[in-house]
C-alpha cells in the first residue's frame, strides 16, 4: 500500500499480537509441500510488520514458533530453521535501512533447544537494535505461553527460597516483571487468522483483555487490507476492562 495513501484511523492499538496460521494448509490446497505454506507466510509477516510500522503501531508480536511445534516432520521443521537463518541474515543486511526506520528486534521465548548458529544471529539481531524506539518488533520463537508464566513463577519462587521476597507480597505485576513482555504495554489487539478460534498459548497472561479479532484468510494470503479490517473493528470496540 502507497504510504501517501495510508488510512487513519481514530484509535489505533498500542500493541498487536498476531498468530501467523494456516501456512501448512494453504500448501496442501495447491499440492505443495507444507514448507512452500512457510516460505510464503514469511513474506506476508514481512509485508504486514512494515506496513504496521509504516501506520504507527508501536508493539508488534508475531507467534512464529511455538514449543509444540518441534513435534511437526523434521524436514518442516528444519524448513522452518532455515527460513528463521533467511530472516536473520536480512537483518543483518537491512541494518541501515531498519536502523533508520527505527526498529528494534527482540526475541520471545526459550532459546534452548533451538539451533545454537540461529541462537547467536538472535543476539546479534537485538544487540544491534537495541536502542531504537519507534517500532519494536517481536518475534516469539519456542514460545509457549503456559511455559512462559511457569518460567516468571519459578524466578519468584527462587526469590522467596532465599529469602529476598515473601510468597503474600507476590503482586500481578511482579508476576509481569517476570515474563519474556517485561517492561512492554500489554497487547490491545490478537489476530488470528486461518479460521481457527483460539490462542494457541499465545501471550495467555498478557492477553486477558485484549480484543481478539478472527478471519477465515489462511496467513499466506492475508493483506493490507485485512489487516486494515482488524483495526477497523478494533476501532469500534468499546474497552471496559470489567468496568461498566
Amino acid at each position: 500500500m502507497d504510504k501517501a495513501n495510508l488510512p487513519t484511523f481514530s484509535v489505533l492499538p498500542r500493541h498487536v499480537g498476531i498468530i501467523m496460521d494456516g501456512n501448512g494448509r494453504w500448501a496442501k490446497k495447491r499440492g505443495l509441500p507444507r514448507y512452500k505454506g512457510h516460505v510464503e507466510g514469511a513474506k506476508t509477516f514481512r509485508k504486514i510488520g512494515e506496513f504496521a510500522g509504516d501506520l504507527g503501531i508501536q508493539y508488534l508480536t508475531f507467534y512464529a514458533f511455538s514449543t509444540e511445534n518441534w513435534s511437526r516432520p523434521p524436514e518442516e521443521v528444519a524448513a522452518i530453521m532455515d527460513l528463521f537463518r533467511d530472516y536473520l541474515r536480512e537483518l543483518d543486511e537491512r541494518k541501515a535501512e531498519n536502523e533508520e526506520k527505527g526498529i528494534k528486534v527482540h526475541f520471545l521465548g526459550d532459546r534452548h533447544g533451538i539451533p545454537k548458529d540461529i541462537q547467536r544471529m538472535m543476539g546479534y539481531s537485538e544487540r544491534i537494535t537495541r536502542k531504537k524506539h519507534h517500532v519494536i518488533l517481536n518475534i516469539a520463537i519456542n514460545y509457549g505461553g503456559r511455559q512462559e508464566i511457569l518460567h516468571g513463577v519459578q524466578a519468584l519462587a527462587h526469590e522467596v527460597e532465599k529469602g529476598k521476597l515473601r510468597a503474600k507480597d507476590i503482586t500481578e505485576q511482579m508476576i509481569s516483571d517476570h515474563l519474556y513482555t517485561a517492561s512492554m504495554p500489554d497487547p490491545d489487539l490478537i489476530i488470528r487468522p486461518s479460521g481457527e478460534y483460539r490462542l494457541s498459548n499465545f501471550l495467555l497472561w498478557q492477553s486477558a483483555y485484549a480484543e481478539l479479532w478472527f478471519s477465515d484468510v489462511l496467513w499466506p494470503d492475508f493483506t493490507e487490507e485485512d489487516f486494515v479490517e482488524a483495526l477497523r473493528a478494533y476501532e469500534h470496540r468499546n474497552r471496559r476492562f470489567g468496568g461498566v
